[in-house]
């Protein structure tokens, strides 16, 4: 019997987790990387590290699961996305630390460009609104302050990419330089009608194409590695958020899934048709698998989520550790009227203010750690809520369920209380780890080692359905509060 390998490298942590053929979980084995905040605003990964515990990862797992490389029928790579790499393509050696998606350093230069006029042409070309969020002002920024980068780039030496692409890189030794159309999309330079990288964008940005990664379909052999003992295939890479679209199962238009990360991340799948969004979602490659078309999703993130828990815990040391939420938050029947708005990056979808900055409002005397910890979840929960509104207005049509994943949707206290906001059910898949999920389906499909689409769809299980059980009328109160502790964190 075969499995497939899926790399799931993140924000905080890279994981490898081996899957069976009927979708379960056999091992799992993870390492968290350092976080690095040289100025305020300023987020970087040591994209070393990022390579060495990814590999680490990969062998353990297979020590774990009892595997040799012969076992493996292929891997797949999903990766937290726009996060933006450069290296020397002759030493293979990084330039500087990798900028991470939740850098906010080209905020500045975003006003410059919206100022030029150049929001229409991005969004009509890219399905994106300009933001320091996206990989085309973090490789303008590294070609103008980055002295080696700059010359490498005169040579053809450079080479950029989004993380997908530097494990590529790494797993094949420096053979193969590519990507693939969903974390080709977040980059702002790929022309999501076209299927290619835009001109009219590489000159913008004063990117050259030689340093660009070759795009092609999220399944299908991209190349091989022989690092874990024999040579295996890679076979599949998506962007986090359209792998967990695709491990959840939701490959009609109109499913939508939340992903419960370090941000949260909704995405609708929309199939061939592009929705251009009229309330500030993004439109996004969803996937696309071999010999077939390029399928869209509608897109709206949120930048912190789960990270607000990291902060209680590593800021202001209210609980041990994440897991400990639940319980605090749940020593209080609600948040005694405090809400907490975790804008540390700026807000997300649909408001897309790089400027606005958290806050917790509400306070009495008789605030406890309890009332701050549940109003963090609330905070999540009402965050996603603004994204499924416009959603939804976008779509025109009502939402059946939300199907969720994620380390946070484990929280059952958070997924009731979105399920009360949202007034839909709220499913929980047996499976949570379908980021990774969504990695090895496309990558087994890319092999042969699952049919179609057809037999991945008859594995999805639900686990739990939350329903609301809150009244209208509360439930418009609470997101009327919301709407006020927004609006005063907004350009702060």
């Amino acid at each position: 019997m075969k499995y497939i390998l899926a790399l799931d490298q993140g924000t905080t942590s890279s994981r490898s987790i081996v899957f069976d053929h009927t979708g379960k979980v056999i091992a799992t084995a993870q390492r968290e990387f350092t976080q690095h905040y040289p100025k305020p605003g300023w987020v970087e990964h040591d994209a070393e590290e990022i390579w060495s515990t990814q590999l680490r990862t990969a062998q353990e797992v297979l020590k774990k699961a009892k595997l040799k490389a012969k076992d493996i029928a292929a891997i797949g790579i999903t990766n937290q996305r726009e996060t933006t790499v450069a290296w020397d393509k002759k030493t293979g050696k990084p330039v500087g630390k990798a900028i991470v998606w939740q850098d906010r350093r080209t905020a500045g230069y975003c006003d410059k460009l919206k100022a030029k006029g150049a929001a229409s042409m991005i969004r009509e070309k890219t399905g994106l609104v300009i933001d320091a969020y996206f990989s085309a002002t973090k490789m303008h920024w590294f070609l103008q302050h980055v002295p080696e980068a700059k010359a490498l780039a005169k040579t053809g030496n450079l080479a950029f990419g989004t993380i997908d692409s530097w494990l590529l890189w790494n797993l094949t030794g420096g053979k193969v330089h590519a990507t693939d159309v969903s974390n080709a999309s977040r980059t702002m330079l790929f022309n999501i009608g076209k299927g290619e990288w835009d001109k009219d964008l590489l000159k913008l940005f004063g990117v050259p194409a030689t340093a660009l990664p070759e795009v092609k379909a999220s399944s299908g052999v991209f190349g091989e590695t022989t690092l874990l003992g024999g040579s295996i295939p890679i076979a599949g890479i998506a962007g986090d958020q359209q792998a967990a679209l695709f491990g959840q199962v939701c490959t009609k238009p109109g499913m939508v899934k939340n992903t419960y990360g370090t941000g949260c991340f909704m995405l609708m799948h929309t199939g061939a048709k592009r929705i251009e969004s009229k309330n500030n979602l993004l439109t996004t490659v969803a996937w696309q698998l071999s010999g077939g078309e390029i399928e869209y999703a509608v897109e709206g993130s949120v930048f912190i989520a789960g990270a607000v828990v990291q902060w209680l815990r590593d800021g202001l040391g209210i609980i041990k550790k994440s897991s400990d939420i639940e319980a605090l938050a749940a020593k209080v029947p609600d948040t005694g009227g405090v809400f907490l708005v975790p804008a540390f990056a700026g807000l997300g979808a649909p408001h897309w203010d790089q400027h606005a900055r958290g806050i917790l409002c509400g306070i009495t005397r008789g605030t406890s750690k309890a009332h701050i910890a549940r109003a963090a979840l609330e905070g999540i929960a009402y965050q996603v809520t603004d994204i499924l509104h416009a959603m939804q207005a976008d779509a025109g049509v009502k939402l059946r369920e939300l199907r969720v994943d994620g380390g946070a949707s484990n929280n059952n206290l958070l997924m009731q209380f979105q399920a009360d906001l949202l007034g839909v059910p709220v499913v929980r898949p047996v499976v949570t780890e379908t980021t990774a999920l969504g990695a090895a389906y496309l990558a087994g499909l890319g092999v042969g080692y699952w049919k179609n689409l057809a037999e991945i769809a008859t594995q999805w299980q639900s686990e739990k359905r939350f329903i609301s059980t809150m009244k209208a009328a509360q439930s418009k109160s609470l997101l009327a509060g919301w709407n006020r502790a927004l609006e005063r964190t907004k350009g702060a």
